[in-house]
């Protein structure tokens, strides 16, 4: 089991009259190797609860335990933790700060004390990974689209080796073609090299598509736990908490009410256009 989290509670200015709970008796576990998204309406406690998922933000109450270990027991390396799981903030372009992107890609693995060759070969490595061209790599970060700086931050992360990946909105503010490309990116990382991955996003599509299952906050606590369709099937209750499903679900549900047969748990695109095709023998 990569990551078990049990009770998990969390308050912000405790004791102050600014005191807010942001995370109220959470419990999961992610088994090695799961593709698993997490939702919620804003303020619901997701980007809180993934910053405690590698040591960042320290619980006031419950515990977090990777591969078995706790990760606020004696003796136990916080930063040795943050090398196994990877944490790729919103915008994390921002963070990009060196002269050319290689050099930039290297800091991760030379402050685990690599040796500079051994640093150059991870960076080489993950920018690959990120499909970041070899011409671009002597280039300042600065000079690169929206959508490869985000490449190059997510490689940051990718040169340290790590174990799980967790991304916040790491599509947050491009255009459909760099969303598609950093998605399908992570995709390959988690089905090539087997990554156990945490995306936090606020698309129900990109939900559908990559995810194999969601972790749905609400108000700091977990609401839902399930397979994309077994939460969308909940859309009404999502809707109360200022989510939905994809558009795609509203349309299939459409459709069956003026008779069509098609099925009720359509997710995708791809899913809808199959049972419109079956619908006119067009298999």
């Amino acid at each position: 089991m990569a990551i078990r989290a049990e009770h998990l509670t969390f308050v912000y200015n405790q004791g102050t009259a600014l005191e807010q709970k942001a995370l109220d008796d959470v419990s999961f576990e992610i088994p090695d190797g799961q593709f698993v998204g997490v939702i919620g309406h804003t303020g619901s406690g997701k980007s809180t609860m993934i910053q405690h998922l590698n040591g960042l933000v320290k619980p006031t109450s419950g515990k977090i335990y990777y591969n078995g270990e706790d990760i606020y027991g004696e003796g136990y390396s916080l930063k040795t933790l943050r090398s196994k799981v990877g944490l790729v903030f919103q915008y994390p372009e921002h963070q990009l700060f060196e002269v050319d992107v290689i050099s930039d890609v290297c800091y991760g693995p030379r402050n685990l004390g690599l040796s500079p060759e051994e640093a150059r070969q991870r960076a080489e490595e993950a920018l690959r990974l990120v499909g970041m061209k070899e011409k671009y790599w002597q280039q300042s970060p600065f000079e690169l689209s929206g959508g490869q700086k985000r490449r190059v931050a997510i490689a940051g992360v990718l040169a340290m080796n790590p174990e799980v990946l967790i991304l916040d909105e790491p599509t947050a503010g491009l255009d459909p073609k760099g969303r598609d490309e950093i998605l399908d990116q992570v995709r390959e990382l988690h089905e090539k090299k087997g990554m156990t991955i945490l995306l936090v996003s606020h698309s129900m599509e990109d939900m559908a598509r990559y995810a194999q299952r969601l972790l749905v906050m609400n108000h700091g606590r977990k609401a839902f736990d399930g397979t994309p369709k077994e939460i969308f099937e909940h859309y009404k209750e999502l809707e109360s908490m200022g989510l939905a499903a994809p558009q795609v679900t509203y349309i299939a549900h459409a459709l069956r009410e003026r008779g069509l047969a098609v099925e009720e748990d359509i997710t995708t695109v791809e899913e809808a256009r199959d049972a419109i095709l079956r619908l006119f023998g067009k298999e």
